[in-house]
């Protein structure tokens, strides 16, 4: 049995689609492998047969690995509500409301359930792909984490950094990020992922070798830039779907029988084969695709 995980320099760095790829891949090769994200922070969410909420990044992440949707892959789900407040959902249960200052008092609880969830996982799979949250060098965060160095310290497993190319500076990203961390924490990064590249790989070759030497980690990978490919966006609010807010409701799922919250026009929160169609307005219905 064994955990990886994949953080990133930066918010929408890959990590989910890296996640995604890497549970497909592995359950390809045969390796039972699930999908697990220890607290996830976006107001997407996707409901399991059993009425629990997760992220819909490791909803994908588990059709990837050909699997159900369970609330032990994304043990703690913050929705946010305001720039300082988030409703707090533990193992898929909203709780209650919290600004900042009292979730990060809260942590300690909260790392209880991400450490129980990844248990109950560990001893049901053979791999468990771990996605990080933001970035593990966000300094203020980094008291009482359960995202990403934390969570990854408490179980000892290893550490692969992605970062995306086509925002610039990603050399900056990658050494700043690693120069951040503390030393047990820099020696469980493995290796780095480069995402988002294109153009001719002979011209970053240099930018490689030198990333290489300055850090004694290997560059393990350089991602294409994948056209038309989109996950839904997790760690926070994005503002490009804060407009289609309105357009989240509530729609009877026929294939796990319970309320599924699904936006318009995309695949049931259960993963199956159910798309959301509109036939009147105002009410929205499934048909299979």
């Amino acid at each position: 049995m064994s955990t990886l995980m994949v953080q990133g320099t930066t918010s929408d760095a890959g990590k989910s689609t890296l996640v995604t790829a890497l549970c497909r891949w592995l359950r390809r090769q045969g390796v039972s492998v699930v999908p697990f994200k220890p607290q996830n922070m976006a107001l997407n969410s996707a409901v399991t047969a059993e009425g629990g909420e997760i992220g819909r990044a490791q909803a994908v992440q588990a059709q990837a690995a050909n699997l159900a949707p369970h609330t032990d892959m994304n043990p703690v789900l913050l929705k946010p509500n305001s720039d300082t407040g988030a409703q707090v959902i533990i193992h898929g249960r909203a709780i209650t409301t919290m600004n900042a200052v009292a979730y990060h008092d809260y942590k300690a609880i909260a790392m209880q359930a991400v450490l129980a969830s990844h248990e109950r996982l560990q001893c049901a799979y053979r791999v468990v792909m771990v996605e990080g949250a933001g970035s593990p060098a966000e300094i203020n965060l980094r008291a009482g984490d359960i995202a990403n160095m934390g969570f990854a310290e408490a179980v000892d497993c290893p550490v692969l950094l992605i970062a995306d190319i086509n925002r610039g500076g990603v050399f900056a990203h990658l050494v700043g990020t690693l120069e951040l961390l503390s030393p047990s924490e820099q020696a469980r990064v493995k290796g780095f992922i480069i995402n988002r590249f294109r153009g001719d790989l002979a011209l970053l070759q240099p930018g490689l070798d030198w990333l290489e030497a300055r850090t004694g980690k290997p560059v393990i990978g350089v991602l294409p830039y994948v056209m038309d490919l989109h996950l839904e966006a997790e760690d926070g609010i994005d503002q490009r779907q804060a407009g289609k807010a309105e357009q989240v409701l509530k729609v009877w799922c026929r294939c796990c029988r319970a309320l599924a919250i699904t936006p318009i026009s995309t695949r049931c929160a259960c993963i199956r084969r159910w798309t959301c169609s509109s036939s009147v307005p105002g009410r929205r219905f499934l048909r299979r695709t």
